[in-house]
């Protein structure tokens, strides 16, 4: 996979909260960008017609905010440009097996992003592998667009087993993100052939500069 090929599949990340505007500028000449959804208008004005997306988090990191909080961010996000949302799902609650207000919660969201993609967040390391089943379901029916493996901030990052496991879940349904812990092409690579179709990097040049050139030893 060639470096350029590689850069459209990936999503840079940009969530410290102490991130300045600098830094949100200078990482909108990178990737597509994922950011809070505070710094959402600030990357859409600095990327006015360009094709590079914007993914906003929702419900960051630990998605036990109201569900009305959810959507509520979920629609202002969307109007300051983001074209997409990534959202944590209600981790404690689908432990506790409230399954429909799990389900509520990610269509909720759903309906707020207007038809932008949304991405529903797991955060593999706080659950057991029928969870992250149940969850992949909840979010397909939900009609999410993808199911991500991790927000970085919660234990692990995206591990092959996740996301051959979600992978599997979700059949060829929906797209897969593995998120967090990808630091070098071999990463980037080892989570694509286990099944994801995008990827989250906060050290997207890093992965990028690691890209074999071809041709050579």
């Amino acid at each position: 996979m060639t470096r350029v090929e590689l850069a459209a599949m990936i999503d840079h990340t940009l969530l410290d909260p102490s991130a300045t505007n600098h830094d949100v500028l200078m990482a909108c000449e990178i990737a597509t960008v994922c950011l809070n959804s505070n710094r959402v208008a600030l990357a859409a004005r600095t990327l006015v017609g360009s094709s590079v997306g914007i993914a906003a988090v929702v419900g960051f990191p630990f998605g036990a905010a109201h569900v009305d909080a959810k959507a509520h961010e979920t629609r202002l996000a969307v109007g300051d440009g983001a074209t997409e949302i990534d959202m944590v799902i209600d981790i404690g609650r689908l432990k506790d097996g409230e399954l429909e207000t799990v389900a509520s919660d990610i269509a909720s969201v759903v309906k707020a992003a207007a038809r932008h993609p949304v991405k529903v967040i797991l955060e593999c390391s706080r659950l057991t592998d029928p969870e992250k089943r149940t969850g992949c379901r909840l979010a397909v029916e939900a009609g999410a667009a993808f199911v991500k493996t991790s927000t970085g901030y919660l234990g692990h990052g995206a591990t092959v087993h996740d996301v051959m496991l979600i992978r599997q879940a979700v059949g060829d349904r929906v797209g897969v993100k593995a998120s967090g812990g990808i630091v070098y092409y071999e990463d980037a690579m080892a989570m694509l052939q286990a099944g994801a179709t995008r990827l989250g990097c906060s050290h997207t040049q890093q992965v990028l500069d690691s890209v074999p050139v071809r041709g050579s030893a």
